[in-house]
C-alpha cells in the first residue's frame, strides 16, 4: 500500500487526503494487531475444543437440567441477533433520513451486523446437539418426506435470520464497491488483485453511479423493515408460549428496542479502539460519539421503561403466577443477574444526560462495556429465570452453566472479533465516498492579472 505523509489535522482534508488517509489504514499491520489477533485465535481454539467435546459426549456436558433446557446457548443467540440490529439502523434508516453524521461510523456498524449474524447463526446449531442434522430445519423436497413445522417459532427464526443475513451482506458489499475501487488504484501486489476482483469493474461512470445509488437506496428500504421484523420474530420464540414472564405482547417492541440498544453499545465498543489504532481521529470525531451516545440514551430509556412496565403489568394483572415469577426475578436465586441487568441497562445510561459523559470517549467506552454485559444478562434473566420458576413447585429447578458453555460463549466473541479484525485490515472501515459527499466544496482561487 502506498504510504504518504499525513496532512496536518488543523486544516480541512481534501478529497485526496481522505482517500490516502483511509487507504493507509490498510497497510502492513502493526505488532499490536498481531498480538490481539493471536489472543482472539487462542480463545477461539478453546471454544472449538469445547464444542468438539460436546459433540463427542453429547449435550449432557452442558448445564441443562429440567426444566431449564434453554441456557447460555439460546441466551447468546438472542444477544448476537440483537447486536446485529443497530448496524442496519445506522446504515439504512439514518441513510434514508439523510443523517450526515452516520458517514464515518456506518461501515463499522454494517460489518458488525454481518459478523454478528454469522455468530448468532452458530448457536441454534450448537444448541440442537447433532449439528450434522441441522439441515432438517430447512424446508426442501427430500426423499425422507420430512417437513418442518411452520407453526414453530424456531422455524420462523431460520427464515428471519437467513433473510437478514442475506440482505445485510448485500448491503455491505454494495456499499463497499466505490471505496474498494478507490483503494484499488493505490494498492500493490496481492491486495491490488483482491481489490480489482471485489471492485466489480467499477470505473465511476455516470451510469454506474446511477445504478449504485438506486441499488443502495432500494437495499436500505428493504433492510429497514427487517430491523423491526427480525427481532420481533425472535421475541415470538418466547411470547408464543405460556411460560410466566414470557407470554406478553410487549415482547416485540421490547426486544427491538433492546436490540438497537445493545447494538449501538457494541458500535461504540468497536469504534473507540479502531479510532485510536488506525489514527482516524480526523474522521471519527467526538461529535460522532456524542450522537451515538444520544441514540444510546434514547434506546436505554425505552428499555428502562419496558422493565418498569413488565413489573407493573405483573402486579396489575393480579395473576399470581406472573407476580411470583417477577418476584423471583428480583429476589430469588438469580437476583444477582436481575440487578446486574437493571444497573447496567437502566441506571448507568442515565449518566448520558450529562454532556461531559457524552463527549468523554473513555467514559463512553466503559459504559458501552457495561451495557453489553447488562444486555447479555437481560436475555439470561428472560430465558433461564423464567424457565426455572414456572407453575408447579415440584417442576422448578436451578440451572448452573458448565465450563463447556462458558468456553463456547467466549469462543463466540473470539469468532466475532476475528472476522472484524480481518475485515478492518483489508477493507475500509470508514466510507471514502460518503465522507467526501459531506465535505465542503473546495474554494476557487482568485487569479490576479
Amino acid at each position: 500500500m502506498a504510504t504518504i505523509a499525513e496532512p496536518q489535522h488543523d486544516t480541512l482534508p481534501t478529497y485526496n487526503d481522505v482517500t490516502r488517509d483511509i487507504a493507509n489504514t490498510l497497510g502492513s499491520p502493526k505488532k499490536g494487531y498481531y498480538v490481539l489477533l493471536g489472543i482472539v485465535l487462542v480463545v477461539l481454539l478453546v471454544g472449538a475444543v469445547a464444542l468438539l467435546y460436546q459433540v463427542r459426549f453429547g449435550l449432557g456436558v452442558a448445564g441443562y437440567r429440567p426444566p431449564v433446557l434453554w441456557g447460555v446457548y439460546i441466551t447468546t443467540f438472542v444477544f448476537w441477533v440483537g447486536i446485529a440490529h443497530s448496524g442496519t439502523l445506522i446504515s439504512a434508516i439514518l441513510y434514508l433520513f439523510r443523517s450526515a453524521w452516520r458517514t464515518s461510523v456506518y461501515r463499522t456498524a454494517e460489518a458488525m451486523t454481518v459478523f454478528a449474524v454469522m455468530t448468532a447463526g452458530l448457536f441454534p446449531l450448537i444448541h440442537v446437539g447433532r449439528i450434522w442434522y441441522a439441515y432438517w430445519l430447512f424446508p426442501y423436497p427430500n426423499q425422507r418426506q420430512l417437513w418442518v413445522n411452520f407453526k414453530s417459532p424456531l422455524v420462523w427464526d431460520v427464515f428471519a435470520v437467513s433473510t437478514y443475513f442475506t440482505v445485510s451482506t448485500c448491503f455491505l458489499i454494495v456499499g463497499l464497491i466505490p471505496d474498494v475501487a478507490a483503494i484499488r488504484d493505490l494498492a500493490k501486489g496481492w491486495r491490488k488483485k483482491l481489490y480489482t476482483l471485489t471492485a466489480l469493474n467499477w470505473r465511476g461512470t455516470d451510469q454506474q453511479w446511477r445504478h449504485y445509488t438506486r441499488a443502495y437506496l432500494y437495499l436500505a428500504a428493504l433492510a429497514t423493515p427487517l430491523v423491526l421484523s427480525v427481532h420481533s420474530v425472535v421475541s415470538w420464540d418466547f411470547a408464543m408460549s405460556i411460560v410466566p414472564g414470557w407470554h406478553a405482547t410487549i415482547f416485540a417492541p421490547y426486544f427491538v428496542a433492546g436490540a438497537i440498544y445493545s447494538g449501538v453499545a457494541m458500535v461504540v465498543t468497536l469504534l473507540v479502539p479502531l479510532r485510536k489504532v488506525f489514527a482516524m481521529e480526523r474522521y471519527i470525531t467526538v461529535r460522532h460519539f456524542e450522537n451515538l451516545a444520544k441514540l444510546l440514551l434514547l434506546t436505554g430509556l425505552i428499555v428502562g421503561y419496558a422493565y418498569g412496565i413488565e413489573y407493573f403489568i405483573a402486579w396489575y394483572s393480579g395473576n399470581p403466577f406472573e407476580k411470583a415469577s417477577f418476584w423471583n426475578r428480583a429476589f430469588g436465586d438469580y437476583w444477582w443477574a436481575t440487578w446486574t441487568m437493571i444497573l447496567c441497562n437502566g441506571v448507568l445510561p442515565l449518566f448520558l444526560f450529562f454532556k461531559k459523559v457524552r463527549t468523554s470517549i473513555p467514559a463512553l467506552f466503559v459504559l458501552s462495556l457495561f451495557v453489553n454485559l447488562g444486555m447479555w444478562f437481560e436475555r439470561f434473566v428472560i430465558i433461564v429465570v423464567s424457565l426455572s420458576f414456572e407453575y408447579e413447585p415440584y417442576a422448578m429447578g436451578h440451572y448452573t452453566p458448565s465450563w463447556v458453555e462458558f468456553a463456547i460463549l467466549a469462543g463466540s466473541f473470539a469468532w466475532f472479533f476475528m472476522w472484524f479484525l480481518l475485515f478492518a485490515k483489508n477493507f475500509p472501515t470508514v466510507s471514502i465516498t460518503e465522507v467526501k459527499e459531506i465535505m465542503p466544496l473546495p474554494r476557487k482561487r482568485k487569479v490576479h492579472t
